[in-house]
């Protein structure tokens, strides 16, 4: 059985997947906030917990808000600081006395999709989360690919392509130049326009007034403003997916996070899209979840494929 693992910032959340990727076992738990040695003890309760339950050992595999950096094999590029300059897989294998594998949250997400999933037949997936954040995740003929850098899939972090000036009513206008300041220290980040906060920016910007990207995307039926927002978001991401598909040409990509619920963003988006990916007919196809919030923990039980475990990810 294969053991997955969603470490989140608040929650920590465990699923246990039999033959065929059926669910024998989940729970969730807090995650002791800014605690290292204590999220380590409660990952390994939550780990005993399951096999004491089920009464047999599995495979462990942990998505994390970070990544393993290749040079130093400890933490990097996590929002949950308290993990960062750890070597998380080294103290969870000696205290579970087994290999651990450890992928970025949307890593496991694309692979979670990508296995059995709205991705799954497809040659190339590339999974988006468009949340609080924006990460992205690659596999191909099933295997994650996560580079020799593990950035792959860091599209967040380019700057938003083909930067324009909009017009946004009341006489104010908005410049994508240079972009939002990002918290990676630079500007125009895509993460800065297609995060949640994002569009939230995008609607202070237009009038003056802070709002949820929930009430915005609630309001754009009846509401000018919130509806023209919702616009420049379709537009923004059309962009910035098409570069994605002229680097990648996925056959497959798949929206997580909670602005993957905005159902206008699959038909919009690649009515969009072809004006910027450099050929003459798309047919990638861009898709839902099948799994929602329950992809990320799904895929870190994946990092163990169906044979060959003993093998390194690649």
């Amino acid at each position: 059985m294969r053991i997955g693992i969603d470490l989140g910032g608040t929650k920590i959340e465990v699923v246990v997947l039999g033959e065929g990727g059926r669910e024998l076992w989940r729970r969730r738990a807090p995650t002791p906030s800014g605690d290292y040695d204590g999220t380590v003890r409660q990952l390994v309760d939550l780990v005993n917990a399951a096999e004491t339950e089920l009464g047999r050992k599995g495979t462990v595999g942990i998505g994390i808000p970070g990544t393993i950096s290749p040079a130093t094999r400890l933490v990097k590029n996590a929002n949950s600081v308290c993990l960062i300059g750890h070597p998380l897989d080294k103290d969870l294998e000696k205290a579970l006395n087994r290999p651990i594998r450890i992928a970025n949250d949307a890593d496991c997400f694309a692979l979670s999709e990508a296995t059995d999933g709205a991705g799954a037949g497809g040659a190339s997936v590339f999974g988006v989360i468009l949340g609080t954040g924006v990460g992205g995740g690659l596999v191909y003929r099933g295997q994650l690919i996560q580079g020799i850098n593990a950035v792959a899939g860091e599209w967040g972090h380019n700057p938003l392509p083909w930067p324009r000036e909009w017009e946004t009513g009341g006489g104010r206008r908005s410049d994508e130049r240079p972009g939002p300041r990002c918290y990676c220290g630079r500007h125009g980040c895509i993460e800065t326009f297609l995060s949640g906060p994002g569009l939230s920016r995008d609607y202070e910007a237009a009038t003056g007034i802070k709002r949820p990207a929930s009430e915005i995307v609630s309001a754009a039926a009846d509401e000018a403003e919130a509806a023209a927002s919702l616009q420049r978001y379709f537009d923004r991401l059309a962009r910035a997916l098409a570069t994605v598909i002229n680097i990648f040409d996925p056959s497959v990509i798949v929206l997580g996070g909670g602005l993957s619920q905005v159902e206008p963003l699959y038909t919009e988006v690649p009515k969009r899209w072809s004006e910027w990916v450099f050929s003459d007919e798309v047919f990638t196809r861009l898709v839902p979840p099948k799994y929602g919030d329950a992809s990320g923990v799904r895929g870190a039980a994946w990092l163990w494929p169906e044979a060959g475990a003993a093998n390194q990810p690649p």
